[in-house]
């Protein structure tokens, strides 16, 4: 099982609280969402794009202490997410002036 901690206005949408946890084929943030997606279809196209899949603009990936943003959605997860230890964070990224 995979942690993922959710930005407020996405654990509102989806009605859950704190930690969700998903069973993703593989440990790679593609997988993980995906497996997001199918738990709770109402987040579909909120974190990444419902025709290109890629990752919306202002969201990001963190996990331990790492920005996985601009990685491959392909790319395999941290071992401490993978086995969970630790959470993949998805964050809304914050912009103005």
């Amino acid at each position: 099982m995979i942690r993922v901690v959710l930005p407020p206005n996405l654990r509102a949408l989806a009605h859950v609280g704190g930690e969700i946890t998903v069973e993703a084929e593989q440990p790679t943030t593609g997988s993980v969402i995906d497996a997001i997606e199918a738990q709770y279809p109402m987040l579909r196209g909120t974190i990444r794009d419902h025709y290109t899949e890629r990752r919306r603009s202002y969201v990001r990936f963190f996990a331990c202490e790492r920005d996985l943003s601009h990685e491959s959605m392909d790319a395999p997860l941290p071992d401490a997410v993978a086995s969970g230890s630790e959470p993949l964070l998805i964050v809304g990224a914050i912009a103005g002036g």
